[in-house]
């Protein structure tokens, strides 16, 4: 593989050891809306470490209660839940003053008090994990300069009441639970006067347990900071009980909205954090509740998702790593491992278009003179976009030369690197007489809309969006978009491509409609007709996504066939023949043609598998060897809940067992129910030992699935049935829920299955509500259903906002169904405090904080779900 050198070279150090994996770098601030959403299996899959929130039933934002979110963060991953106490008022800067300075104070001390409380009551299972955060942005909020300021002078020209109001706040935590841990400043930046902070915290015996600070600024800076602040402990702490210590640092909120969902930003972000040994938390700038710009919609996950399963799947030790522009933003930077027990070296960097050298220098002697090197890469889906696992781009077999494997990217070898992208390289031995997986994407290639030609009248280009120079726009491909494909517009884009052979062609339009825009409102998605070389023949009529701001990105797909050589796409605001027009108000970032392999799209490698215990086998390094009680867990995306085929690749005739989304399948069975995006795959050796070498994964029959219109339902109060153009039928069933105990129900009164069992009933739902804003956060609102089976007690389960009463997705919830007729009731109403009593609605009327509502439902779905759930085990 070792080709023409170019002049960007990063190089990785395998023979060094800059310390263990930390894994920090995937933290969210409000990135949970509660003990349901996003997934287990979102939160588990990028082992989510912390989470900045808000104070439990605050009015700052709907959703992301702090006691809620922080059952499922420590069920799912064990994390940490910091609380944003501050976050207990309205607006920002806070709406907390009550009088004078002192007053406002001590109000502020009485709700710290009663937080610190509600925590106190908690299991200690959940309890140990919250960190307490008293102040946020002190220095331009509580304690500004500002009218909302406690007595008008900033902390950094005289800090003594932040000083003051820190060491009492202290006390008060620790009076009530010794034990706390409690994070500060947190202040915006590092400023300068942080040191003053900790030389007084040192002093009052108040220093906090972590750390905290915002870098809401660029990658480079992290490091310097991370510096500065260490500098300062080896200063501050000498001669104390702290003297040698490092505290916990958590940089609580970074990266802006040109870095978020971006891998190749963000790669650059956790390299830096990786680095630095932190734990640090993706800022919250936009919805609450999708892991700062990674999760899609309940279970899915976007490239940025992808960006840190990899991480995650990082262990042993991390490398030494020489970028061509060592602590430089918006370059080549990476961040490398190695695990000892696997014999594999793992790097992941990104950040730069063209062509660069990726060095593996000091390769150990254990990989011989052959080694198998396997190349991903993890692509941008837009903000809002569902990503596939990464796409291979290259597997070989490769020989070690001087202790050195070099990948010449944009060479005939390796693709040309896309700054948007980052990549993983997986290093293992043992590449004699090994299978190579083959590659996911053979052929693609990107068209530019601004690129593209326009014709008729009303489109016009867009930007520049988001850049280094300007990180609160969003990331658009190529800094440009064409916007106005709207309501009333006659015109087109027409697309010259060239492809390689005659095929079926995967079409990707990169794409927005904001959902808040007037000509958006009566349809939702915005329809465009697709045609090819100008032909009525297989025009096709294309839904253009929802965004909750303008350039928030997502994409619609499709199939076009094709034959070799050269064609005009054209998407266009009327059909050919006259009759039908776009309706809504879209624009469009890019189209992507593909030729994929759906072979090795359903194949995941055991060398990616998180392991318990097991290990790699020592003369092939992507075969895993499961003994009696060792477990091998693999992510595995589906495109769609329903029935799957699961295939275990394995060199012997020994026992294991499966396991899907927490249920274990039947002794020898390969069946298995999975929910669209992320599914967690376990795969457990039950007796002799078993060589692991990959899962594959196979649609199978969906025969066996049933469907009932929520409109043929029974339908009872002001719950009540409005059409819906893109809902099944053109009807659904809206304002189902109300004011708690209301009888505003749907029902399916005859769901018949001939076995009973576990079933998976899939609702496609709509969800439109939302909050009005008080600052950049548009503030949509998750509902809760509560769905109960055959008159048993509800089960809840909590939706994510689609954006406009006329969007439907889908989402999954497990039931347990007899044989024969089951009625399923479906109601809402608006949950209730952490006190089990008091309602938002009472405590802020007029202020929107939990919806009354179940979504609305368009239909439901039953399927067999096999396999039986584990009790829980705490």
């Amino acid at each position: 593989m070792a080709g023409q050198q170019v002049a960007e070279r990063l190089e990785v150090d395998l023979s060094s050891d800059t310390g263990p994996v930390h894994g920090g770098a995937s933290g969210t601030l409000y990135g949970l809306y509660d003990a349901r959403l996003p997934s287990a299996n979102l939160v588990e899959g990028i082992a989510l470490r912390t989470v900045s929130t808000k104070a439990q039933d605050g009015p700052q934002h709907p959703g992301a209660d702090a006691l809620e979110v922080s059952t499922l963060l420590t069920d799912a991953s064990g994390g940490d839940t910091y609380i944003y106490m501050t976050d207990i008022y309205r607006e920002f800067p806070y709406a907390w003053k009550t009088g004078t300075c002192e007053q406002s104070v001590a109000s502020y001390l009485d709700k710290i008090r009663m937080q610190t409380e509600q925590v106190r009551a908690m299991p200690a299972r959940y309890r140990d994990r919250i960190v307490f955060a008293p102040f946020n942005e002190p220095e331009g909020n509580m304690f500004g300069k500002a009218p909302k300021g406690c007595n008008g002078v900033g902390w950094n020209k005289n800090p003594a009441a932040f000083f003051d109001t820190w060491d009492r706040a202290y006390r008060a935590i620790r009076q009530i639970l010794p034990g706390a841990r409690i994070a500060g400043p947190n202040t915006s930046i590092l400023y300068d006067e942080v040191k003053g902070f900790m030389a007084h915290a040192v002093k009052y015996d108040t220093v906090p347990d972590v750390v905290t600070w915002h870098e809401l600024s660029n990658p480079a800076t992290v490091r310097a900071s991370v510096r500065k602040y260490r500098a300062w402990e080896e200063t501050l702490f000498a001669g104390t009980p702290l003297q040698g210590r490092h505290l916990p640092i958590n940089i609580n909120e970074y990266a802006h909205n040109y870095h978020t969902s971006v891998p190749g930003q963000m790669v650059q972000w956790i390299a830096a954090i990786e680095d630095s040994k932190i734990d640090a938390d993706i800022a919250y700038w936009n919805i609450d509740g999708n892991l700062s710009d990674s999760a899609v919609q309940a279970n899915r996950g976007n490239g940025q998702w992808w960006l840190l399963n990899a991480y995650r799947t990082m262990r042993g030790h991390s490398l030494a790593v020489t970028p061509p522009h060592p602590n430089v933003s918006y370059t080549l930077q990476g961040l490398a491992s190695f695990d000892p027990a696997r014999g594999q070296a793992r790097l992941l960097f990104g950040g730069r278009n063209g062509a660069a050298t990726i060095a593996l220098t000091k390769v150990p002697a254990s990989f011989g003179t052959a080694a198998r090197v396997r190349v991903r890469e993890i692509g941008w889906t837009g903000q809002l976009g569902d990503a596939t696992p990464p796409l291979v781009v290259a597997e070989r077999a490769v020989r070690v030369r001087d202790g050195r494997v070099e990948l010449a990217f944009g060479t005939s070898d390796l693709p040309m690197l896309r700054e948007e992208s980052a990549y993983e390289v997986v290093l293992t031995p043992g590449a004699e007489g090994s299978r190579l997986t083959g590659l996911t994407v053979p052929w693609r290639q990107d068209y530019e809309a601004e690129a593209a030609r326009r014709t008729g009248t009303g489109l016009t280009v867009r930007g520049p969006e988001g850049s280094p120079k300007d990180v609160g726009r969003f990331h658009t491909s190529g800094g440009y978009s064409v916007e106005g494909f709207a309501t009333g517009v006659e015109a087109g884009l027409d697309f010259a491509v060239d492809v390689p052979r005659n095929g079926r062609y995967d079409l990707r339009v990169l794409a927005s409609t904001f959902n808040q825009d007037p000509k958006a409102a009566a349809q939702g998605p915005t329809n465009v007709f697709l045609r090819i070389d100008g032909k009525a023949a297989g025009e096709a009529e294309l839904f253009l996504p929802l965004g909750y701001k303008p350039s928030v990105l997502d994409h619609a797909d499709t199939v076009v066939m094709l034959t070799k050589g050269r064609h005009i796409l054209t998407l266009a605001t009327r059909s050919l023949d006259g009759k039908r027009r776009t309706q809504g108000n879209a624009l469009v970032d890019r189209i992507t043609l593909s030729l994929g392999d759906p072979a090795v799209e359903a194949r995941y490698e055991a060398r990616d598998a998180w392991l318990t215990r097991a290990n790699a086998e020592a003369d092939a390094a992507d075969v895993v060897r499961l003994d009696k009680g060792d477990t091998a867990t693999f992510w595995v995306y589906a495109a769609q809940d329903g029935p799957a085929r699961l295939t275990l690749e394995t060199g012997e005739d020994a026992t294991t067992g499966l396991a899907v989304n927490g249920r274990t399948l039947a002794r020898a069975a390969t069946d298995a129910f999975l929910v669209g995006g992320i599914n967690k795959v376990t795969v457990t050796g039950l007796t002799g030992t078993t060589r692991l070498r990959r899962l594959r994964v196979d649609r199978a029959s969906a025969s066996a699935i049933l469907t009932y219109e929520a409109e043929a339902a029974t339908i009872v109060g002001t719950a009540r049935i409005m059409p819906a153009s893109l809902a099944s039928g053109g009807r659904a069933v809206f304002d189902i829920g109300g004011a708690p105990g209301n009888g505003n129900t749907l029902t399916f009164p005859a769901v018949t299955v001939d076995r009973a069992g576990s079933y998976a009933l899939t609702i496609r739902y709509s969800n439109d509500e939302q909050s009005k804003a008080t600052h950049y956060n548009p503030d949509p609102l998750a509902r809760i259903a509560r769905v109960s089976v055959n008159g048993a007690a509800p089960v809840l389960a909590t939706f994510p906002h689609s954006f406009h009463r006329n969007n439907w997705w889908e989402m999954t919830v497990p039931v347990t169904l007899r044989a024969g007729a089951n009625t399923i009731r479906i109601a809402g109403e608006e949950q209730p405090n952490w006190d089990g009593r008091t309602f938002a609605s009472q405590q802020w009327p007029g202020v929107l904080l939990r919806s009354r509502f179940a979504p609305n439902i368009d239909r439901i779905t039953v399927a067999p779900m096999p396999g039986s759930k584990a009790p829980a085990t705490h």
